[in-house]
């Protein structure tokens, strides 16, 4: 799986078992709406900085982002 698109589907995972909108989480991280919802679907090739700041405002290690599990494909 393409790390993009790994990356962007453990935001959603995680965003989605907070009960949290795309916009919550963006104001939550001080980004925007759009652009977390480009990084759920694998769009944008984040920063590391901003990697940070979203794994942060989801209260989850960072590198359990880059993990790739069964459910995952």
């Amino acid at each position: 799986m393409n790390i993009t698109i790994l990356f962007g589907h453990h935001v959603r995972l995680h965003r989605k078992k907070r009960s949290l909108s795309q916009e919550e989480l963006a104001d939550l991280c001080g980004l925007h709406r759009t652009y977390i919802g480009a990084v759920e679907r694998g769009e944008r090739n984040i920063t590391l900085l901003n990697a940070e700041k979203i794994a942060a405002a989801l209260d989850e290690p960072l590198p359990s982002f880059f993990i790739e599990s069964k459910n995952d494909n």
